[in-house]
């Protein structure tokens, strides 16, 4: 009877060992899970896309500023999306994802990014590839009124031309026409040193 008492305490005790060494394993699974995920990724699992009363995202920019995106596209390197504004007309941006120091996330949101995959290369949708020069290059083809914020202050005006790492806006002022006359100057601003494009 003593031999059958051992034995059920021997085998008790390999099945709590067995039962922590796989939950052990799970936790490390999900360590490593969380370890690659992206900014990118978690911001694409944030804006959920496929609801129709998806929650704006809270982001604190660089330059300190706070603002409130309602996402509709993510890229390669930047997030687009209607800027939600207490009062006022809303607007449009597109901003580098280097630009945002901080997100706020909604409980809601925190676990929509906490359960965001990973997404491979091969996988990854044709906006995910599509970098900041392409969204630009489509505001300059549109000549679509822009308002470019960088750490040094915002510029008013029309895109000219996108290069690889710059752009160049031709400055007017708001409401008007791109007209040679009404041109104060072209101001090339480095990729980099953007923070939002508003328009």
């Amino acid at each position: 009877m003593r031999w059958d008492r051992l034995f059920d305490d021997l085998e008790s005790q390999l099945e709590h060992e067995l039962d922590a060494e796989e939950t052990d394993l799970v936790a490390e699974e999900e360590r490593l899970r969380l370890a690659r995920l992206t900014l990118r990724e978690r911001l694409l699992a944030m804006a959920a896309p496929e609801q129709a009363d998806r929650e704006p995202i809270v982001l604190e920019l660089t330059t300190g500023a706070v603002c409130v995106l309602r996402a509709s596209a993510l890229g390669r390197d930047w997030i687009a999306g209607e800027l939600v504004a207490d009062a006022g007309p809303r607007a449009s941006a597109v901003m580098p994802l280097a630009s945002i120091a901080a997100v706020r996330p909604s409980s809601a949101q925190l676990v929509r990014g906490l359960e965001a995959e990973a997404v491979s290369a091969p996988a990854a949708s044709l906006s995910a590839r599509l970098g900041l020069a392409f969204v630009a290059r489509d505001l300059c083809r549109r000549r679509v009124p822009v308002e470019l914020v960088t750490a040094h202050g915002a510029y008013f005006g029309t895109l000219d031309r996108v290069a690889r790492d710059h752009l160049d806006l031709a400055e007017h002022e708001p409401g008007e026409p791109r007209r040679a006359s009404a041109v104060r100057g072209v101001r090339l601003v480095p990729f980099g040193r953007l923070v939002v494009i508003r328009y």
